[in-house]
């Protein structure tokens, strides 16, 4: 006799159980009418079927209208309210149980002793090289200049300022182009414009605090991701006496302070990605703060990419009078006559997104 194979199709429809009396939790009940509603289970059926259970729980209003909400049909509703009525005096249910949460991910682990040693050493050679690596440039520097009153930094604009930047054998020159998008005629000096500025963004700066010469304290301070690197953060101190940052009021009160701040070194290149720069002011100078922040980043000159200035922030005080100049750094190019070049209006600031920390993971 041969065995017979019998294939039983089902179909899609939602089945409702054909049991006299249905008891139910609330949780139950909750997860029965999600169900009906996804599947889209007629209306009445639903509600026939729930005419024939009995809750072991209290259902309440808040309950019954979150399901009202989610689709449930009006006769659907109309048996809800039923057992709602019907479970009044029962007990309500439990809290929902809370997942705990995922614990957080097990920080990076800090590098030892020589690891942080190595870095350091990679940093400092890449930053006394970087100056002769760079090739002849010109790029387009704009200055937003802001300042607040009240110390509360509730900023003004104060100006804009567009001057063409050029990088020739190692020497930085700031020519003055545009001032509030309206056209500088003649040959002025970037630094006769008065008021706040800042030079030396392109190696200078970098290549003072690693010279063995300024003896900079360095010590590793904590992990960082910055541009989607993950880099070291080293803090430093570089005393008064080996100091080569100025720092000049009104052209005419210049000091030299010692300065300290942070060093953001690419782990996996050894490139410096951000420096900060804190100014050790003595309390007889007219100013009380100077912080600079210097980003770099990646940018072309021809058919290369180099490790480049992309944005500082200068942020001064006196008193209650704060001062603060952002300034990008845009269109690097070749070194070509100055007829080549062209300035259009000032362009829209840098996202604040492209040069935010973001969490280390």
């Amino acid at each position: 006799m041969r065995a017979k194979l019998t294939v039983l199709l089902l179909g899609l429809s939602f089945w409702l159980p054909a049991q006299t009396t249905t008891k139910m939790t609330v949780e139950q009940l909750v997860s029965f009418i999600h169900s009906s509603i996804e599947r889209k289970q007629a209306d009445k059926e639903v509600a026939n079927y729930l005419r024939k259970v009995t809750l072991s729980q209290r259902l309440d209003e808040a309950t019954l209208e979150e399901l009202r909400s989610r689709g449930a049909g009006p006769k659907t509703v109309e048996a809800l309210g039923a057992l709602r009525v019907a479970s009044k005096d029962l007990a309500a249910p439990p809290p929902p149980k809370e997942e705990p949460a995922a614990p957080p991910p097990a920080p990076m682990p800090p590098p030892s002793q020589a690891e942080q040693s190595k870095a350091l050493s990679a940093a400092r050679e890449y930053a006394l090289g970087y100056s002769k690596n760079l090739p002849n440039y010109l790029c387009t520097q704009v200055t937003r200049r802001y300042v607040d009153p009240s110390g509360t930094e509730y900023w003004h604009q104060e100006d804009v300022l567009t001057a063409r930047l050029s990088y020739f054998e190692q020497k930085e020159t700031y020519k003055l182009v545009m001032k509030n998008n309206q056209v500088v005629t003649g040959d002025v000096a970037y630094q006769s414009v008065g008021g706040s500025i800042s030079t030396g963004e392109f190696g200078s700066m970098m290549k003072e605090m690693f010279d063995p010469a300024s003896e900079a304290d360095f010590h590793w301070e904590r992990w960082g991701k910055l541009h989607g690197r993950i880099v070291h953060v080293f803090n430093y101190h570089v005393a008064q006496e080996n100091s080569r940052w100025h720092v000049t009021y009104e052209k005419s009160d210049d000091i030299v302070p010692g300065y300290h701040g942070l060093v953001y070194v690419d782990r996996d290149t050894s490139m410096v990605l951000r420096i900060v720069f804190d100014a050790e002011l003595p309390l007889t100078f007219p100013i009380q703060q100077v912080t600079d922040t210097l980003d770099y980043d990646l940018a072309p000159i021809g058919a290369s990419q180099f490790m480049l200035p992309l944005k500082a922030v200068l942020r001064m005080r006196q008193g209650k009078f704060l001062v603060k100049n952002e300034v990008e750094f845009r269109l690097y190019r070749k070194f070509t006559a100055e007829s080549g070049i062209t300035y259009d209006t000032t362009p829209e600031p840098l996202p604040e997104s492209k040069t935010q920390e973001q969490p280390v993971k």
